[in-house]
């Protein structure tokens, strides 16, 4: 649930929250987004347990990600004051809302380290269901994001590239994106869209 008209691109910032309960996982001391400090440019990601119904994020964090440079925050999990995030413009992408506020229900662990994300509907969401389950994601594999990988969301959603990447896949999106430009304008002087895209779609 993005800002409308957000959009965002720089490294990832990676953050892994545990739940609250859990003894054994890391505990580092500082709070996780003064962690970020010195990486100005840089986009914060951060994972929460599947099933979480608190927020990880809050405007006090977005505050002090802004003094810190950070661009904007990806969460694997549910934002709150969402009014603050709107005033300062800074973009927030999440999977919720909550009223809820992170502790005591989750706590950071460890940062810069590679996150898995699952991808799940919004009904195995919501249902705390077993996400590689394949009767609620039949196609779709889990995500893994490293530190530095580059993260690029709009209102559409989000994406990572690996920056070994990065080149290839702006070559095929400049190349999807002339090629809708064509159909667009045929469509627009009266084709139908199969023909349109018979006509202007390449492999």
């Amino acid at each position: 649930m993005p800002l409308e008209g957000a959009k965002l691109c720089g490294p990832a910032y990676t953050v892994r929250m545990v739940a609250g309960t859990d003894d054994g996982a890391p505990r580092p001391k500082g709070h996780f987004v003064d962690e970020a400090e010195g990486h100005s440019g840089h986009v914060m990601v951060v994972s929460a347990p599947i099933g979480t119904k608190s927020a990880v994020w809050g405007g006090l964090m977005t505050a002090r990600a802004q003094q810190l440079g950070l661009v904007g925050a990806v969460l694997d999990a549910n934002v709150r004051d969402l009014s603050e995030h709107r005033q300062s413009l800074f973009p927030v992408f999440a999977r919720g809302h909550s009223t809820l506020g992170q502790s005591p229900f989750t706590r950071p662990s460890e940062y810069q380290i590679p996150l898995t994300i699952h991808v799940r509907s919004t009904a195995a969401h919501d249902q705390d269901e077993d996400p590689q389950d394949p009767k609620t994601n039949p196609r779709f594999p889990n995500i893994t994001i490293h530190p530095g990988d580059i993260v690029l969301a709009d209102l559409d959603g989000v994406v990572i590239i690996p920056p070994s990447l990065a080149l290839d896949v702006i070559r095929i999106a400049e190349k999807g994106k002339a090629q809708d430009a064509l159909c667009l304008k045929d469509i627009q002087n009266g084709m139908p869209v199969k023909q349109a895209f018979a006509k202007n779609r390449t492999k």
